[in-house]
């Protein structure tokens, strides 16, 4: 099982929830793309988009909570 250190991923963040629909998000553009190009899938989206997020190429904007 591929479990990369959430702490590398949820630096900065203050919802995990909004860390997992962006990956989930990154996930579908990179399996949609890779129909469209008829490409193979030889490593899951999934994991790619947990990539981008590792390696800080996507991040996630949250606005500011004013209390």
């Amino acid at each position: 099982m591929y479990r990369p250190s959430i702490d590398d991923m949820f630096e900065g963040k203050e919802s995990r929830y909004a860390l997992v629909i962006g990956v989930a998000k990154r996930a579908r553009e990179i399996a949609d793309n890779m129909i469209r190009n008829k490409e193979k899938f030889n490593t899951k989206p999934v994991i790619l988009a947990i990539d981008d997020f590792k390696n800080h190429k996507y991040n996630i904007i949250e606005p500011e909570v004013n209390d």
